[in-house]
């Protein structure tokens, strides 16, 4: 039974079941999540010229059908992956972002505004192994087929800004205790 229960803890991470279809049905009487945004926004045509079964399909097969539990949604967990990149965010930040902005909520298959977030952050991580290096390549190829002549430029832009990263830096406090500690290994030999 000991060995079992090993063996199931160990494979049970790779197995969720298909994601839930969603209820795309139109929520309010009068307009719909779509009629409510700006239709010339970037990430609304870019929403619309994606074709989203593309990875259905390919990704669909890497989940169970019945083990596990119910994953998110393969249009989210792409588009969220896609939004990461398109605007240069970390995984914490994207999945904030996506509570707040109902473009990132539209981009990714909503049909109404969700409160909330949608994933936890851990999860793209999890998606990311799961679809392997072929889904990112597939990922790129709907991109590069998106942009169409655009991607067969020869001229490459490339952005050279760096990333913020937490850096602390030397502060008057930290000049003095560092002094301190010089002080108390270097005197004594020095007399």
């Amino acid at each position: 039974m000991q060995c079992f229960v090993t063996l199931y803890h160990k494979t049970c991470k790779f197995f969720k079941m298909v994601p839930k279809e969603k209820n795309q049905h139109q929520r309010s009487l009068f307009f719909s999540f779509s009629d409510t945004l700006n239709q010339k926004h970037p990430l609304y045509i870019l929403a619309n010229k994606i074709r989203w079964e593309v990875f259905e399909k390919a990704f669909a097969p890497l989940y169970s059908a019945d083990m596990g539990r119910p994953a998110k949604p393969i249009r989210l967990m792409v588009g969220l992956l896609m939004l990461k990149h398109i605007r240069n965010l970390s995984d914490e930040m994207v999945v904030e972002q996506w509570s707040e902005n109902s473009y990132f909520q539209y981009f990714t298959g909503e049909s109404s505004f969700a409160a909330g977030f949608p994933c936890e952050a851990s999860e793209l991580v999890h998606f990311r192994k799961r679809i392997g290096e072929s889904g990112a390549e597939l990922i790129l190829k709907e991109s590069i087929r998106i942009n169409g002549k655009d991607a067969e430029d020869p001229n490459v832009n490339v952005d050279t800004t760096v990333q913020e990263k937490n850096i602390t830096f030397p502060t008057d406090a930290k000049l003095n205790t560092f002094s301190l500690v010089l002080e108390k290994l270097v005197f004594p030999f020095a007399h």
